[in-house]
């Protein structure tokens, strides 16, 4: 039999008087809510639990130690709640308060009901209620910890800086369009971020600034997010990357970011590629198309966008600090004078190294970390190579595919031992990802032999040896 539909309301209960029948667990659970609403509660029930027998004392309920009668039921109830596990009893209360033409519901039997109470999570002044339409409550508790998880602790304080601006942004933007466009910019930058950090004070006045330059542009410009889509796996997005994803109208993603991702993006948002191209052999690096000039252009279309009054997300691979070129957009969101949040991500090391269950730092084996960059080969003379070879230390390098078989002969030529463990990561944290385990003497043909042509992090060092996946000598 196909659910029944409940249309979803909020009441207000202040003074309310609402009947409950039953005082056990499930009654409580129910009474809780009536509480915090202010609503006057009256209980029928033979039997009462200690907390609501210590409710009772509190006044905050009135009791009747009585098993349940229709003559309880009067129509001055705004609802009656039946939390009882005896049907016949439920079958009663629901007779009585249709009788009287009152709501009533009855936990747990759904054909009992003229409304139901949802899962709900609590952000208050925000509050989300999730129902199932009494079809299956495990599953809406379920849904509401997903939620939970999701929405910021802090949210309550977003909506208080909303709230103190009210008056004054209807007053000083009397076009229903202007306001729209004013929150939506709110919401989003950083003011919103900085109250959401219970920073409120500052929040405060980041967003009066805000709003005397939206009074002072009749249109109020957007903004941008630099968002770090993490190494791969949907799963391992910020909670803030998925908040300012489902948000934005403007998405800039680049080569390295996993199509899934987009599907937690707002449906009607605008997806715009910008991946760029890497460097052709013998070509001059002031060429058109060069990496400086397409990051220009990704530069400039990002900030068109945004003064266009457009929320812009440009969502990076990795984190947009490490090898991402985000200081470089940053620079440019700000001469624009457009407000920028930058979100990190699970940067590729990090991913690749936790995925394939290497540890970048191992106490008394290797103290520290170096990153470098590999896709820039006729730069490698400015490394300090012997500092690379360093035993105590692990060596990871991004975008050196191409160019290993040169760095590897780079670091034998300054020391470094040739049975030196090394894994090589194609694909982290995605479905077809592969983890190549060799040495530095080693490494460069087993690249060959195993046809490796994905996004590939190398790692290098003694900690790779720890590594579960490690062949055993």
């Amino acid at each position: 039999m196909a659910a029944q539909f409940f249309l979803p309301l909020f009441n207000n209960l202040t003074q309310a008087t609402c009947l409950v029948v039953g005082g056990g667990t499930t009654a409580l659970r129910k009474i809780r809510w009536l509480v915090k609403a202010g609503a006057t509660i009256k209980v029928v029930t033979p039997e009462l639990c200690d907390e609501l027998k210590e409710m009772e004392q509190a006044g905050l309920i009135s009791v009747s130690m009585d098993v349940f009668r229709p003559v309880y039921v009067h129509k001055k109830l705004r609802f009656v709640i039946s939390a009882t596990n005896v049907s016949a009893v439920n079958r009663t209360v629901y007779e009585a308060a249709m009788a009287a033409h009152v709501p009533v519901n009855c936990v747990d039997e759904p054909a009992l009901c003229t409304f139901v109470f949802p899962a709900i999570v609590d952000r208050f002044p925000i509050v989300v209620a999730i129902s199932s339409m009494g079809v299956a409550p495990t599953l809406s508790r379920v849904v509401r910890g997903w939620l939970e998880a999701r929405l910021p602790a802090q949210l309550p304080a977003l909506a208080e800086l909303a709230d103190s601006l009210r008056d004054r942004v209807k007053s000083n933007l009397p076009d229903v369009e202007q306001r729209k466009r004013f929150w939506e910019t709110l919401f989003e930058g950083p003011a919103a971020e900085l109250a959401l950090q219970g920073k409120r004070a500052e929040a405060a006045d980041v967003a009066a600034k805000a709003l005397d330059r939206s009074v002072a542009h009749a249109n109020t410009a957007g903004s941008v997010a630099l968002v770090g889509a993490g190494p791969g796996d949907p799963e391992l997005l910020t909670l803030k990357a998925l908040r300012l994803l489902q948000s934005a109208d403007v998405i800039l993603y680049d080569k390295l970011v996993n199509p899934d991702i987009m599907g937690y993006a707002r449906r009607d948002a605008q997806m715009v590629y910008v991946g760029k191209q890497g460097p052709r052999p013998d070509s001059p690096p002031n060429r058109p198309d060069s990496r400086s000039n397409q990051q220009q252009d990704i530069n400039q279309r990002m900030v068109d966008y945004a003064i266009e009054g457009a929320h812009v997300v440009r969502l990076k691979g990795g984190d947009p600090y490490i090898y991402g070129r985000g200081g470089e957009e940053v620079e440019s969101a700000l001469e624009a004078g457009l407000d920028v949040v930058v979100v990190p991500g699970v940067t590729a090391a990090m991913g690749a190294a936790a995925t394939a269950q290497i540890p970048l730092t191992y106490r008394n084996l290797s103290q520290s970390v170096r990153y470098i960059t590999g896709h820039r080969i006729e730069n490698m003379i400015n490394l300090d190579w012997p500092e690379m070879t360093r035993d105590d230390q692990t060596l990871v390098i991004y975008m050196g595919l191409t160019g290993l078989p040169a760095i590897t002969e780079k670091l034998l030529s300054h020391g470094c031992k040739a049975d030196r463990p090394v894994a090589l990561i194609e694909n982290a944290t995605l479905p077809q990802e592969r983890v190549l385990f060799s040495t530095v003497g080693q490494v460069a043909q087993a690249v060959v032999e195993q046809q490796v042509s994905g996004p590939s992090i190398v790692v290098i060092g003694d900690v790779v040896a720890h590594a579960p996946g490690w062949p055993a000598t």
